[in-house]
């Protein structure tokens, strides 16, 4: 894998840090590239069971690279435009629908589609120091990376609305007051936080937790008695599995259960 993104695997957590310090991890087409083939990678890895993505530097991911943007655009180049379905796309769905818990570690500032792949998360760990900002508007363009989708989901169609539209940022206890983060923490603490957090749940119920985020995404844009169906395939699944069984009789036996993620 390129040197734009570095992968670090511990423990049953893969750590996926974008690397491109000196441009506040500025998405260039090779961290992109990066990013799709790795999120798919862990994603289809039984050996990887939570996964964390981070930056390097004092940002998070300040969104499209825009100085190789211009650049491209200037010299006629049709790839700015393919690149929401190429690249911003498949890495949104990777995250958010990774069959496996995904923590954002916002160490920064995230930007553009950097905080929309934060949102597309199941966690934000984010250092007390970060802002976000959706400067979409501010550049002639609407929202990309799935943040019409989260964002209204996770703080409301109003938040959503004013974020986008003003394209002002916000700090992070702002953003906590929003609903967008789940622990704000000291800028060093942030990545050691989040891989604990990790560690924690790669060591638990992973079918379970892979089936709770498919019931929830499916529930969003269904209806009830859909929902109920969903369910109750999903948890027949659940039920099936060695995990179940074991923690059952753990329960039973009044002790510990080790999850195994099958």
């Amino acid at each position: 894998m390129a040197d734009v993104l570095l992968i670090d695997r511990a423990d049953g957590v893969a750590t996926l840090t974008m690397n491109r310090p000196e441009s506040m991890n500025a998405l260039s087409t090779e961290l992109k590239d990066a990013l799709v083939q790795a999120l798919a990678a862990v994603g289809a890895d039984d050996t990887v069971r939570a996964v964390v993505l981070t930056g390097s530097g004092r940002g998070f991911c300040v969104g499209q690279d825009l100085s190789e943007h211009i650049q491209l655009l200037e010299a006629g180049d049709p790839a700015p435009l393919s690149t929401v379905s190429e690249h911003y796309n498949p890495i949104a769905l990777s995250l958010a629908q990774m069959p496996k818990p995904v923590i954002a570690a916002v160490n920064g500032t995230a930007a553009g589609a950097g905080a929309s792949f934060s949102f597309a998360c199941d966690f934000r760990i984010v250092a007390e120091g970060a802002k976000f900002l959706l400067a979409f508007a501010n550049v002639g363009l609407s929202l990309d990376s799935g943040a019409s989708w989260t964002l209204p989901r996770l703080i409301g169609a109003g938040r959503a609305l004013e974020l986008s539209l003003l394209g002002r940022p916000i700090t992070a206890e702002t953003a906590q007051q929003y609903g967008l983060v789940t622990q704000l923490a000291p800028a060093d603490q942030v990545l050691p936080i989040a891989q604990q957090l990790a560690a924690q749940l790669a060591a638990g119920p992973t079918v379970a937790y892979a089936a709770i985020k498919s019931a929830i995404h499916f529930a969003a844009t269904a209806t009830f008695e859909q929902a109920l169906d969903k369910e109750a395939v999903l948890q027949a699944a659940a039920g099936a599995t060695s995990d179940h069984r074991n923690a059952v009789a753990a329960f039973v036996h009044k002790e510990k259960p080790v999850f195994l993620g099958r």
